[in-house]
């Protein structure tokens, strides 16, 4: 068994048990906890000085999960999943009457699938969705290796899986699909004009079906 190997099923432990670990992704670095532990949850926001007003994003570990999350899901949400995940764009949708008011205490939740081995292997060994915030200070920069998360948060994390440095580079793209086009509420690692060439061929297909059942 590797080294990343024993730190990830390390990890997966930690998170099991209420734990906060850093971990990298194909974005940036995230701090993360089990998404359903209230107290592992609270504990992100104290760490990063984070307001409570801001929910923290969730990470699956594929699109069908959507479901457990959010309710309703509209076409374009698919469309969007199916073209970008897994990868860098998270996407805000209504959230399920089912979910915790600690995760979203609005209307909204945000969600992605990441397209990185160890974030995928946490997700899939805990089998619960989980936090995937930025492993920084609020306000101060988005970490990329192992040493700068160390560098902000040592100390105030259970563990830091190094992963290497992070191939993104830069956060998510985060597109809100609930009003009847999508909106880009942060330029991240998508450009915005992949996101608007991904709606275009979105309605282009929705009229060629609609021309069918005419």
């Amino acid at each position: 068994m590797g080294v990343l190997q024993r730190e990830i099923e390390k990890g997966v432990k930690i998170l099991q048990k209420g734990g906060v670990i850093a971990f990298p992704t194909d974005t940036v670095y995230g701090l993360g906890a089990d998404a359903f532990n209230s107290t592992a949850v609270e504990r992100i926001y104290e760490i990063k000085n984070r307001p409570k007003h801001r929910q923290l994003p969730l990470l699956i570990a594929d699109v069908e999960r959507l479901t457990i999350l959010a309710e309703p899901i509209p076409e374009i949400a698919w469309f969007l999943a199916r073209r970008f995940w897994p990868g860098g764009l998270t996407l805000v949708l209504s959230k399920t009457d089912s979910l915790p008011v600690y995760l979203a205490s609005g209307p909204t939740m945000a969600v992605r699938v990441p397209n990185h081995p160890v974030c995928l292997a946490l997700i899939q060994h805990l089998g619960n969705p989980i936090i995937g915030t930025s492993a920084n200070i609020s306000g101060q920069p988005t970490a990329l290796t192992a040493e700068e998360v160390g560098q902000q948060l040592g100390g105030k994390i259970d563990l830091i899986i190094n992963g290497g440095k992070c191939p993104g580079g830069k956060e998510s793209t985060v597109v809100d699909v609930t009003h009847e086009a999508p909106v880009i509420l942060r330029q991240g690692i998508i450009p915005s004009h992949e996101i608007d060439k991904a709606y275009k061929e979105y309605l282009e297909l929705n009229n060629e079906a609609h021309c069918y059942r005419l």
